[in-house]
């Protein structure tokens, strides 16, 4: 499968050429247009239990959305709904991903998608709880909201991201999720839980932070009630 990514970095779309009978796996409401022929499926990938898992404990659809290519193939355009950037990721059978809620956007056929346990601020009702584990041998398609940035971390090598900022991280990565600093100091910052990372692999952080954007609509909501 190619894929070309357009309109970077503020309102990415990323194109998926397909060959005939190729088939790449999208979140619901991922897809902008396709050209025709190409066949849509929407169904629970890999039954109800695990379509549970994946959507009440990693916050994506129940549903996933197969495209598979016609004779002579086609192709399919996918968008996230957050303005910002779409990155491409190889996932290995040595080199599963986790992703925060909300980033994944699409993927190759032979990528495995699960829910996994990520850490406990879903306690609290923030970000984090169970992530999406992509693992198996293909593309993964990543958004997220504003700007994407890579870190390449050294063995040993340790990063302190704010968990809204968090898109994903290699499971070679060692992570732990912390209170920034005190409950008073982060009530007064704004300032909540942090992912600490060590390395070695990579880590993508991006720009905004879709949580103060909910916020901000819901503060300007309430101020018109």
């Amino acid at each position: 499968m190619e894929i070309t990514v357009r309109h970077s970095p503020a309102f990415a779309v990323a194109r998926c050429v397909l060959g005939s009978g190729e088939r790449v796996r999208a979140e619901s409401g991922a897809m902008m247009a396709t050209s025709a022929g190409v066949a849509v499926e929407a169904r629970m990938e890999g039954g109800l239990m695990k379509s549970l898992k994946r959507g009440v404990l990693g916050g994506e659809s129940l549903f996933v959305t197969t495209f598979t290519g016609p004779d002579g193939g086609g192709w399919v355009d996918v968008a996230a709904n957050l303005p910002g950037d779409i990155v491409q990721r190889e996932v290995l059978p040595e080199r599963a991903l986790f992703i925060q809620r909300g980033s994944y956007l699409a993927s190759e056929s032979e990528v495995e998608i699960d829910a996994k346990w990520g850490g406990f601020k879903n306690l609290f009702g923030g970000e984090g709880g169970f992530m999406i584990r992509a693992s198996g041998n293909g593309t993964v398609l990543l958004s997220c909201y504003g700007a994407l940035d890579r870190v390449q971390l050294a063995p040993g090598e340790t990063i302190v991201v704010d968990s809204g900022h968090m898109v994903a991280y290699d499971e070679t990565v060692t992570s732990v999720l912390r209170r920034v600093s005190s409950t008073m100091t982060s009530l007064k910052s704004g300032e909540g839980f942090v992912f600490e990372f060590t390395g070695p692999g990579e880590v993508w952080t991006q720009s905004r932070n879709p949580t103060w954007l909910l916020d901000w609509i819901a503060t300007g909501i309430g101020s018109r009630s």
